[in-house]
């Protein structure tokens, strides 16, 4: 099974996809060959979709940086 993110391409009149000639041979597929292809878009993060999702942090972003390198720091640095 052969799952990838690509982009659509225009060729013609229609729109396309590639499929890299590694995964073609990696799962022994042949021209004309039937294949099933599920289309499932992917939607850019908007800044205005997440504004305001977060109201229930308290606390100052200085303060969660420097608890996040105690974090890192005692974690890396042993």
């Amino acid at each position: 099974m052969i799952e990838r993110e690509t982009k659509l391409k225009k060729w013609g009149n229609s729109i396309g996809i590639v499929i890299p000639k590694e995964e073609i041979e990696k799962e022994n597929l042949k021209i004309n060959q039937k294949v099933r292809v599920i289309i499932n878009p992917i939607s850019p993060i908007r800044v205005k979709d997440i504004f305001g999702k977060f109201k229930k942090i308290k606390k100052p972003t200085k303060k969660i940086m420097k608890e996040i390198d105690r974090e890192l720091e005692s974690k890396f640095l042993k």
